[in-house]
């Protein structure tokens, strides 16, 4: 006896008879169409257990026909296939109350899989979000594969409340996936208010985020609110989370247990409904080793994880992210411009250390600098070796262990001799320049070459720091009003 009657929407031959075959050997029951007016008769005549639908079909869109079926019979699992895979689509799933999403290409496991889940957990559904999803222009660009499962997952979460913690190295775009769960979830009508722990001295920690009664401390001349009531009803993102001191550790730990806070200085305690999500580039497990990071606190803060990989892992994606910052350049008055395919086969040989950010900052200088309206090969060629450091024979390591060891063997005879061991001759610039050069670069490229945040980022004045632009001929991330 089989086990269900799947039916399948499909305007493909070759994903019908796949799928056919595939449900069918799993002792299901198969009934495929390839369009939606079938698909239709079937579901009102009561037919199917479980549907599996394209999205996009000759004569409906699945979108359009899902709210339908779900109003003759709600309990109906609805499993969504769709080639357009963009953070849109899932989102929009989930918003005409699908059960799952499929990006295509699919496992066909993995949909045999979903298609028992869906016969033995009616129920469960991916969750909808609080707003009608209309515009292609969301901040999550990709098709890659590593995408699709965040989208997916992004998905299922918007209408949570759950602690979630993003990992991802510098640049890939933690604090856009928080946004995103912010915007399309049920707090998008509270603050949404990140703080870096990263950036501010660990003895005001504390302070910036429980806020301070007048008096608690040397110039604290009147009461300032603290992050967490400035997210009061919103999401609080704690970017960085890795470089949090150990004592706003412990305090952060109550919120989480207790859902109440004291301000520093204060003794009565403040009830607080804020949803964390958190991000670091870190190893916490590793920082958990160390002990610089509390146990408690990060099973209190790791619910669900999720991790964004680096640009190399999904360099499939270039040319879609660099489409989007063109059009985001021509927005922003830099004129429009169209990348060869050439070009984008180029950039998908980088390596991309500083991840999406990295390759936003330069196709933003590409726009700024050049007056083509076509981005060629030779351009992205000769832009991009200007770009990379010198190197030496042995891929670009060379030089700085070298300039290591001189630097230690100074030192070295310096406090064992007393200032008997000369330093090599050029030693200081050569120092000045591997570490303050990638220093600035970074904070440029994180503030968007605006040189007035990135002088307060580094605590330096801000013609100083425009006299080392200078110095260091830093250009990569110099904007035109920069």
């Amino acid at each position: 006896m089989a086990r269900g009657t799947v039916l399948i929407a499909d305007d493909d031959t070759a994903i019908r008879t796949v799928l056919n075959q595939a449900l069918a050997r799993a002792g299901y029951a198969p009934r495929a169409t390839g369009n939606a007016t079938t698909l239709w008769r079937w579901v009102s005549q009561g037919e199917g257990d479980v549907v599996l639908t394209d999205v996009v079909m000759p004569d409906e869109n699945a979108f359009d026909l899902i709210p339908r079926i779900k109003k003759i019979r709600p309990d109906l699992p609805i499993i969504v296939m769709s080639a357009q895979n963009t953070l849109m689509t899932a989102l929009t799933a989930a918003e005409k109350g699908a059960y799952e999403y499929l990006p295509k290409p699919f496992d066909l496991n993995e949909v045999v899989a979903v298609v028992g889940r869906a016969l033995t957990q009616p129920g469960r559904r991916l969750q909808r979000p609080a707003q009608e999803i209309e515009s292609e222009e969301l901040p999550l660009i990709g098709r890659s594969p590593a995408m699709q499962e965040i989208y997916r997952v992004l998905a299922r979460l918007t209408q949570t409340d759950l602690t979630v913690t993003i990992n991802g190295e510098s640049g890939t775009g933690k604090e856009l996936v928080a946004r995103v769960l912010h915007d399309y979830g049920r707090r998008r009508q509270g603050p949404f208010v990140a703080i870096n722990m990263a950036a501010i001295p660990r003895e005001l920690v504390e302070s910036e985020l429980f806020g301070h009664e007048k008096g608690a401390f040397t110039g604290a001349q009147t009461r300032t609110q603290g992050r967490f009531e400035q997210a009061e009803g919103g999401t609080l993102f704690l970017d960085e989370i890795g470089d949090m001191p150990l004592d706003a550790q412990t305090r952060l730990l109550r919120v989480l247990q207790e859902g109440e806070y004291t301000t520093v200085g204060g003794r009565t305690p403040i009830k607080t409904n804020v949803r964390i999500i958190a991000a670091t580039h870190r190893d916490l497990k590793s920082q958990i080793a160390q002990g610089l990071f509390r146990e408690d606190l990060y099973y209190r803060l790791n619910v669900v994880p999720i991790r964004i990989p680096p640009l190399r892992e999904r360099l499939e994606d270039v040319g879609d992210l660099v489409r989007h910052f063109l059009r985001q350049a021509a927005r922003e008055g830099l004129g429009q411009k169209s990348i060869e395919t050439a070009a984008i086969d180029r950039l998908k040989t980088h390596p991309w250390p500083g991840n999406v950010r990295e390759l936003e900052n330069f196709v933003r200088r590409l726009a700024a600098l050049y007056t083509q309206d076509t981005l060629t090969a030779q351009i992205i060629e000769q832009e991009l070796a200007e770009a990379m450091p010198e190197k030496s024979g042995d891929g670009g390591n060379g030089e700085a262990k070298d300039l290591s060891e001189q630097v230690e063997r100074y030192l070295a005879g310096y406090f064992s001799g007393f200032g008997k061991e000369l330093p090599p001759p050029g030693l200081y610039d050569r120092v000045i320049r591997q570490v303050e050069l990638p220093l600035l670069t970074a904070a440029l490229a994180a503030t968007r070459g605006n040189q007035i945040r990135a002088a307060e980022l580094l605590g330096l004045n801000r013609n100083t720091l425009r006299s080392r632009i200078r110095a260091l001929d830093i250009r990569v991330f110099r904007t035109p009003q920069g």
